[in-house]
């Protein structure tokens, strides 16, 4: 089992940043890609960005390119998200997710075995 725990979400206004965090447990951390998803109120959870297990790749939904930025740290077990210019569409729970490295980094929450309980982000406009 990997344990997951998100951090750093709140209420910014728009333009703002953030920096959620996620800190994992339980298993070897880089024998997992790691993604970031979210859901806002009466929608579906929808992707957000994901990192290789080694950190070389990353995928970013076409929403939040050029603005949010996923990296990882082995060394702490921790993923981030980085939100800059954020908007009041930002605005939804923010989940941190873990599949094995073995397997294809999928925008589909099916595809990811392991979730953290998630983090609330405000953008206030």
């Amino acid at each position: 089992q990997v344990q997951l725990v998100e951090s750093g979400g709140g209420l910014v206004q728009t333009g703002g940043s953030l920096r959620l965090s996620c800190a994992a447990s339980g298993r070897t951390f880089s024998n997992y890609n790691m993604g970031w998803f979210r859901q806002a109120p009466g929608k579906e959870r929808e992707f957000v960005a994901a990192i290789t297990w080694s950190g070389g790749s990353t995928y970013y939904a076409d929403s939040v390119k050029g603005r949010f930025t996923i990296s990882r740290d082995n060394a702490k077990n921790t993923v981030y998200l980085q939100m800059n210019s954020l908007k009041p569409e930002d605005t939804a729970v923010y989940y941190c997710a873990a599949a094995p490295r073995w397997t294809n980094v999928e925008v589909t929450t099916t595809s990811w075995a392991y979730w953290g309980q998630g983090t609330q982000v405000t953008v206030s406009s």
